[in-house]
């Protein structure tokens, strides 16, 4: 079990941060240390382990109330319909599912971000990482302030050039390192994890 003090610092967070940081760090760390993508990498795979123990300790003592007032709506809470009225005074009405509320503008990039990072994985997961990096940028251009979306493109590039570094391919993998340190550049576990990297190539 590990220490509820250490929970936090594993997610590469300070103590007390809000239950959507602890997350989203949790999403973030989950999809880079992944054994479908670090394939063989023992190190990662325990990163993977500490990490969602990490979160699921939080999860556990962090309080109910607490998580329902800072976690945001969930994808699935865009797409809540309401049922027409039942039949009433022995008619029957049209119980087609009406839209509760139109959905907005924020609805439509919420459903299309989650959506972009399923699809992340799956590429990533089966190697192909210049279809997952396309992608991961026209989810960055379309959603430049989003915090997440700059994160999967940075981690995109640094399993790239993790996978380029393992085919011995060295001068495209300084050049995936350096633009995931570039496209994340204060984001202090990828900068730790990247210079790792670079001793590899060294």
């Amino acid at each position: 079990m590990i220490d509820p003090g250490d929970c936090y610092r594993l997610l590469g967070l300070r103590s007390g941060a809000s239950f959507d940081d602890i997350k989203a760090s949790y999403r973030r760390l989950v999809h880079q240390y992944h054994p479908d993508i670090n394939q063989n990498d023992a190190q990662a795979k325990d990163k993977f382990i500490a990490v969602t123990e990490a979160y699921k300790l939080l999860q556990a003592t962090i309080p109910q109330q607490q998580r329902a007032k800072t976690s945001r709506r969930s994808p699935e809470s865009h797409d809540s319909y309401h049922q027409s009225p039942q039949e009433t005074s022995g008619k029957s009405v049209d119980k087609t599912p009406v839209p509760s509320h139109p959905p907005n503008l924020a609805d439509i990039e919420h459903r299309l971000k989650w959506k972009t990072y399923d699809q992340l994985h799956r590429f990533l997961q089966a190697r192909q990482f210049p279809q997952a990096i396309a992608l991961a940028e026209a989810l960055v251009a379309r959603l430049p302030a989003d915090v997440e979306a700059r994160q999967w493109l940075a981690i995109s590039y640094q399993i790239w050039g993790r996978a380029l570094i393992a085919a011995n391919q060295l001068s495209k993998a300084k050049v995936c390192l350096k633009k995931a340190l570039k496209t994340d550049p204060y984001n202090r576990a990828l900068w730790l994890e990247v210079q790792q990297d670079f001793q590899k190539l060294e």
